[in-house]
Parts: structure tokens; sequence; C-alpha cells
């Protein structure tokens, strides 16, 4: 995977419990990292097809391991202003190079 196709950024988000000054705790989404990631939306390809398992599923990004993150269904995937909750996550020919996140886009409002 070349620089040339992860043409877009992504943030990924957790959400924590954080506590002010007074003691009163908020639940805020924390930026985990901010990285450059291969986007591809779902399709009627054979690919596509051979996922039929993930068929919540409407984006594949695709980027490279983060040093010291590990990367969880609990976090939040945030993309050209869209937010996506992840459905699954796998570590691309097992080499530890590249992370697949297979992820649903939520709609807000």
């Amino acid at each position: 995977m070349s620089f040339g196709k992860m043409n877009s950024f992504i943030q990924l988000k957790i959400e924590d419990e954080v506590e002010d000054e007074d003691g009163y705790s908020t639940i805020e989404e924390v930026t985990v990292a901010s990285v450059r990631a291969y986007r591809e939306y779902r399709s009627g390809t054979k690919r596509w097809a051979n996922r039929a398992l993930f068929s919540e599923a409407t984006n594949l990004f695709r980027f490279r391991c983060i040093p010291g993150v590990t990367v969880t269904t609990a976090m939040i995937l945030v993309c050209e202003g869209s937010r996506f909750v992840i459905s699954s996550i796998e570590d691309v020919a097992g080499r530890g190079m590249y992370i697949e996140v297979l992820a649903k886009e939520v709609k807000q409002g």
C-alpha cells in the first residue's frame, strides 16, 4: 500500500470519563491517533461479496499499524466529518504492518 492510495485522513477516538476541577465527571471523546488511510466504499465487487458476514459495514479503511496503540471495536473512527462504528479489525497478512477496519457509518441527528 503506497501513500498515494492513502489519501483519507482519519481519527481514532475513544470515549473517556474526564473529571473537571469541581469534581464532576463528564464523558468526552479523546483522539487516540490521527493517520492517513485508504478508504473503500461498499460496492458490488467480488471482494465485498466475500464479506457478506459483515453486511452492515459501509466502508473499509486500511492504514499502517500505530506503535503503542491497540485498535479496538470500542473506538470511533472519524473521516471527512462522518463518524463510523468499527465492526471488524484485522491485521493484513498477519505481518503487523497494516490494519484493515470494516466500519458502519453512523448518521447523526
